[in-house]
């Protein structure tokens, strides 16, 4: 199964990230999303699980989702530093038994498992600016395997 991840996109969404993610299943987006209608575009290439992010308002979504992909957990919520996780956040991805925790905010890349759990940040997926990197990612569950594509943009 191929899962995209992104986050970041402040109102924006770049044509490139459809063409990209034009044969996942299922997409993940970590929040500072902008208008509905980016996750709109998104549905139309797959179910699309999204959490708000620090500037986003007026969204019909959660701080926090969870959700089960072929038997992999995960827990994909916007703020998270996992060298130093807040005790609210230990306590949700053991009450949630996540495997994989999905976020953002930083826009940069990380990947990284830390106490059995794999912390992904996809990075920054915004409008280019000030010679920021941008990225997105694409990640592949075979079995109990997986394995991570950044994609620079």
């Amino acid at each position: 199964m191929k899962i995209g991840l992104i986050s970041d996109t402040h109102d924006w969404l770049d044509p490139q990230i459809l063409e990209h993610f034009h044969d996942v299943e299922h997409i993940l987006h970590a929040g500072d999303i902008g208008r509905w209608e980016i996750l709109h575009q998104l549905h139309d290439a797959a179910p699309v699980t999204a959490v708000l992010g620090n500037t986003d308002f007026g969204l019909d979504c959660r701080e926090t989702e969870s959700i089960e992909l072929e038997g992999i957990r995960f827990m994909v919520h916007h703020i998270v530093n996992p060298q130093g996780l807040e005790p609210r956040l230990v306590k949700s991805i053991s009450k949630r038994k996540a495997d994989v925790v999905v976020f953002g905010h930083t826009h940069e890349a990380f990947d990284e498992t830390i106490k059995g759990v794999r912390f992904i940040n996809p990075g920054y997926a915004g409008r280019p600016r000030y010679g920021a990197s941008r990225s997105i990612a694409i990640l592949n569950i075979d079995g109990t395997e997986l394995s991570l594509t950044s994609i620079p943009m």
